[in-house]
């Protein structure tokens, strides 16, 4: 591909040439890959974390990543984001307040984390479980899970190109996407998304986020830190991810396909009242 056919390409693209074996034939054709690169994030000139992630929408996942974290207490707290490409990456220069840093500079400086990694703020095992806000009863109708996964499809052009990306979307109540973000991680998508909806100011408690991925215990505590009350994901959740939904009082919905969902938390949130117990068999597992 010629430079001016890779730059009509969204950011987070890559061009490769590949062979391949289709209906008993070989072919040489252009391929889209998902872009992935280490991304530092580096307050007042400290490196706090390593975040592999698709370069794109980078101001949204400082603000969201440092929020998620614990590690600005804040929007206010962020004064200022730069980004700057070095040798071995993309480094996220941010410029924070003087009480957001001295309150960093009590931990240690942490450690690289891998595309799935949602736990790269921590250094020890006191700081992985935080303090959670009791989140708002977000209640929606069982219709606006599988509107929000359908339409979210649309949204997905990272995915539709490359198929290697997870997205996050913030949708009202009624199932709308409102807002998406999308990268190789799921962490790094939600924490663009959430980034995204603090800066477009965004009323945490009038809608829902779906994601395109299981609902981890990290996915969990980083909806409740942007004080949603209603997470809904594609994929099964954890069993920590279910007890923390139930200590902050998180709605939480899995296995969101067509029309099905499970509830694995706040029932009566997503409409479903009165439901027979059918004991412990276990459910049928969705195809993927």
């Amino acid at each position: 591909m010629m430079p001016a056919e890779q730059a009509l390409l969204p950011a987070g693209v890559q061009v490769a040439q590949v062979s391949c074996w289709r209906g008993g034939q070989a072919s040489r054709l252009s391929d889209w890959l998902a872009d992935e690169v280490p991304v530092a994030l580096v307050f007042n000139g400290v490196s706090q974390a390593v975040m592999m992630a698709t370069p794109s929408e980078l101001d949204d996942f400082a603000l969201g990543f440092g929020l998620t974290e614990g590690l600005l207490a804040s929007a206010a707290d962020l004064h200022d984001t730069e980004t700057a490409v070095v040798n071995q990456g993309i480094e996220l220069r941010l410029t924070v307040s003087a009480r957001c840093f001295a309150a960093l500079k009590q931990r240690r400086r942490t450690l690289a984390g891998r595309t799935g990694c949602g736990l790269c703020g921590s250094d020890s095992l006191d700081q992985v479980h935080r303090q959670l806000p009791r989140v708002p009863a977000t209640a929606v109708q069982a219709a606006a899970l599988s509107r929000a996964q359908r339409c979210l499809r649309s949204w997905q052009s990272l995915q539709q190109l490359t198929g290697a990306s997870h997205a996050a979307a913030w949708c009202a109540r009624d199932g709308t996407v409102r807002l998406v973000r999308e990268d190789v991680g799921r962490h790094n998508a939600l924490d663009k998304l959430i980034g995204a909806m603090v800066r477009s100011r965004a009323d945490s408690t009038d809608g829902f986020i779906t994601i395109t991925s299981r609902a981890s215990f990290e996915m969990v505590q980083k909806t409740a830190m942007a004080g949603v009350g209603l997470l809904a994901a594609v994929s099964a959740p954890t069993a920590l991810a279910v007890h923390t939904a139930q200590r902050c009082g998180l709605a939480l919905a899995g296995f969101v396909r067509g029309d099905d969902f499970v509830a694995y938390t706040a029932p009566e949130r997503f409409g479903l009242t009165a439901v027979p117990l059918r004991g412990h068999e276990p459910l049928p597992q969705p195809e993927y």
